[in-house]
């Protein structure tokens, strides 16, 4: 009887994020695919836990992929770990949950933080509607021409970002998506030395040089691009959204919010709007 494979999330800079669940399954399960050996290894030893570990990461990803779904059609459990976050999201474990589905072997997540999702939450932009980009490629013309194809986009964008990518980054996001665009600069999050930047695009590029180098891991926010109000929505149709978000139970002030997303509208003047129909 096969065995299973479990995609085990792990903390992304705070140990105390891991969950129970997570813990048993590493104690339970007869091996663990890691990132970095290393670093799963100083996991495992926080919480006193041993158990063989087998190399899986992006370079190797084919060869030791074959052998890993070998031993659990052979009756083995394995546990997938990244070295942050949870595994396949932006991530070559992404290649070993395929290969093993296409086995027919059973895979179970076992939740764990997300850098995209943390991000988003603490960003303060909207999220209602997002897209994750991931890591971009650091070919300068693909890069570009990724950017180009989001220039429209309206729901609210997220990217990783090494820290010596980070101000050429940040100058094509700018000539694409324009100065003035709002973005959230994540750094270290959960970590000792978190911070939220929330500024736009122009400014973040003027933020940092030789005398202020970028350090530490970033997830960038941005904000999509707007809508035109005018064009499509007129205040009666905005209005009338935000009605039909009532009628569905929400309150007034949430109506607005998502209302807001969808027309280009603020949501204050879709709730001052409401507010002055109703008396």
């Amino acid at each position: 009887m096969a065995g299973k494979l479990y995609l085990v999330g792990t903390p992304i800079g705070n140990l105390g994020d891991i969950s129970p669940r997570a813990l048993r399954t590493l104690e339970e399960v007869d091996f663990i695919a890691a990132e970095d050996t290393r670093v799963t290894l100083k996991l495992l030893n926080h919480f006193n836990i041993k158990k063989p570990l087998v190399s899986y990461y992006e370079h190797n990803a084919k060869r030791s992929g074959v052998k890993i779904l070998e031993r659990i059609l052979n009756g083995e459990d394995c546990a997938l770990v990244t070295d942050a976050g949870m595994p396949s999201v932006s991530d070559p474990g992404e290649d070993l949950a395929v290969r093993c589905a296409e086995a027919g072997v059973e895979i179970t997540s076992v939740p764990g933080p997300s850098a995209a999702v943390t991000a988003l939450a603490i960003s303060a932009m909207p999220s209602g509607r997002f897209c994750f980009e991931g890591f971009l490629s650091t070919s300068g013309r693909s890069r570009r021409e990724h950017l180009e194809s989001l220039k429209d986009e309206k729901r609210t964008m997220i990217f990783y970002e090494a820290p010596h990518k980070l101000v050429k980054m940040l100058e094509d996001l700018c000539k694409t998506f324009g100065a003035e665009r709002r973005i959230a600069l994540c750094r270290e999050m959960t970590k000792l030395h978190e911070e939220v930047i929330r500024t736009t695009l122009g400014e973040a590029v003027a933020m940092y040089g030789e005398e202020n180098p970028p350090r530490g891991e970033f997830v960038l926010v941005i904000d999509g691009a707007p809508e035109d109000a005018g064009e499509h929505y007129t205040p009666e149709a905005a209005l009338e959204l935000v009605n039909e978000y009532r009628a569905e139970g929400k309150s007034l002030k949430e109506a607005c919010r998502l209302a807001a997303e969808v027309t280009g509208y603020k949501k204050n003047e879709l709730y001052d709007l409401a507010v002055s129909r109703k008396d």
